[in-house]
């Protein structure tokens, strides 16, 4: 039986320059009918955390939940799968600099201009701000970080930083690791401290 992780995967190749076919045959069996379109895989791993934590099943309600690898892709997977392509409902997360990249592609997919959110420099900003720094500390030591954190905060480059901009250079580091805290930062959140364009987008998902 198909299931979302192959219709990503059929939109992914189609955006690289593949055939659309699958795409289309697999968005009609599953009955897709919103795609959220994020920049990367630390995003869908926040939006996934934050689904389970609402007892969710983003896939089961036809909402497919995609990476893009980079928000420079937007208007291509915007006129592939929104009005001008598959003629899914378009929505997602961007940063506030790359808000030029998500209203052009938006435009010429024929999308809704305000079906996105904006999160002020990006997404783990926003989590780390909503946690506040001593709580994203914990949580770092809790996940086996601390010794990693020390040495990266003693580098000459981390002097004068505000402590939530070196955990947010922090996360960023090592490859996966700011996937890891994407779900672990969202799984430490109360249901009302969830930032505002995180929670913005799911009440649009509604």
């Amino acid at each position: 039986m198909a299931d979302m992780g192959e219709f990503r995967d059929a939109v992914t190749a189609w955006a690289a320059g593949g055939p659309g076919d699958p795409a289309h045959e697999l968005a009609a069996r599953l009955s897709v009918r919103t795609v959220v379109l994020l920049e990367g895989p630390s995003d869908v791993a926040a939006v996934d955390a934050l689904a389970a934590s609402r007892g969710r099943d983003l896939a089961d309600e036809g909402l497919c939940v995609l990476a893009m690898g980079g928000a420079m892709s937007v208007g291509r997977y915007a006129s592939l799968l929104g009005p001008s392509g598959l003629g899914l409902r378009l929505t997602g997360l961007c940063d506030e600099r790359e808000q030029p990249f998500y209203t052009r592609g938006w435009e010429r997919a024929g999308a809704a201009p305000d079906g996105y959110f904006v999160c002020a420099a990006d997404l783990e900003d926003e989590l780390i701000r909503a946690l506040g720094v001593p709580r994203v500390k914990e949580l770092v030591c809790e996940e086996g970080d601390l010794r990693p954190l020390q040495t990266f905060l003693s580098q000459p480059a981390q002097q004068g930083r505000a402590a939530h901009q070196q955990l947010r250079r922090f996360l960023g580091t090592k490859k996966g690791r700011k996937i890891h805290y994407g779900r672990v930062l969202v799984e430490a959140l109360a249901p009302d401290r969830v930032p505002a364009p995180l929670d913005d987008l799911f009440a649009a998902l509604s």
